[in-house]
């Protein structure tokens, strides 16, 4: 609670400031050509104010964190910093060359290969997370990826990093779910922390992740507050990126890999509808929906911005609701 409060505070008194400051050198977003049309309106509103929500998640976690010699400290730290460094640059690119596109596709991959990579390699030799897939409990081994773990851990960096990219397409809807996965993060951990001896001695540094996710949450919280519609300012990549790649490291240092497709439901689906545009359209020059991700499909649709924002929080909330219960019945069967 203390890194949530710290994290909120420092996010929501900190981005009037930080908006004035974006104001002042015109720093705003540009909105693609081919959105729905309500969108261009938006055009130059402030961006990039994930800045504020890093800044803010490191105070709140580095001043509350007691347990950082675990090595789970850095690594969601690094996770935080890595991802949001390559969405500021992604963001900058935007802002130099007056476009919607940044970087490149390949040069976004290869930096997040190398950061998941690190992570993977810090992880499995130093701070003491093994390469087993469990069904959250010590004795629920499902499988031993071995070296194939590096993959999946890049898999989930470039998987949940460009799921929440492509969910920050509403004001308030990539911070808002977040607020609910770290919401069910900081319990989970909790959870892990209280019962570490006898049913997760495979997770390492517990009681850090879930202050983390509470700084996180607080962050997202006191965002929230300055980008729900009409929003005074976007997280832009560096946000956005940020925040899926500490969902994925979080996920991966509570040894609850799987169950993050089931917390961050509404991710998946959002990603999973490009992919099926693009997969479909390539195939038989036809679109499965009026436009992707799934929120511009209900948007073209007749919906209002603040309907759909709200009718995906819910949908989002259902997925976190079914996550969290999953874990804790598999919690309560093993005590």
């Amino acid at each position: 609670m203390g890194a949530l409060l710290m994290s909120l505070v420092v996010c929501i008194f900190g981005m009037p400031l930080f908006i004035g400051w974006l104001r002042r050198r015109g720093i705003g977003q540009y909105i693609r050509e081919d959105g729905p049309k309500a969108h261009l309106a938006k055009e130059g509103t402030p961006t990039m104010g994930g800045v504020l929500i890093v800044v803010s998640t490191l105070v709140g976690f580095l001043v509350m964190a007691v347990r950082l010699t675990s090595g789970t400290g850095f690594a969601l730290g690094l996770a935080l910093l890595g991802c949001g460094l390559l969405g500021f640059a992604d963001d900058y690119t935007k802002l130099h060359y007056a476009r919607s596109l940044g970087l490149k596709a390949r040069q976004k991959l290869f930096w997040q290969l190398l950061l998941s990579v690190a992570l993977a390699y810090l992880a499995t030799n130093h701070f003491g997370v093994d390469t087993k897939l469990y069904f959250f409990r010590s004795d629920s081994v499902l499988c031993d990826l071995g070296p194939f773990y590096f993959l999946l851990v890049y898999l989930m960096i470039i998987g949940f990093s460009n799921a929440v990219n492509l969910t920050d397409g509403l004001d308030g809807l990539a911070s808002g779910v977040t607020i609910l996965v770290m919401t069910a993060y900081v319990l989970i951990a909790f959870i892990q922390f209280r019962n570490h001896q006898f049913l997760y001695p495979h997770v390492k540094g517990s009681l850090d992740i879930a202050i983390f996710a509470g700084a996180m949450m607080g962050s997202c919280v006191g965002f929230l507050w300055w980008n729900a519609p009409p929003a005074k300012i976007f997280m832009g990549d560096v946000g956005s990126l940020a925040l899926g790649g500490s969902l994925a490291t979080v996920a991966m240092l509570s040894k609850t890999e799987l169950l993050l497709l089931v917390l961050g439901g509404l991710y998946v689906m959002e990603a999973a509808s490009v992919v099926i545009q693009v997969a479909v359209f390539k195939a038989t020059r036809r679109r499965v929906f009026r436009m992707a991700p799934l929120h511009h499909h209900f948007e073209l649709k007749g919906w209002s911005e603040v309907t759909t924002l709200i009718r995906l929080w819910i949908v989002a909330g259902f997925c976190v609701g079914i996550g969290f219960l999953l874990f804790y019945i598999n919690y309560v069967g093993g005590k």
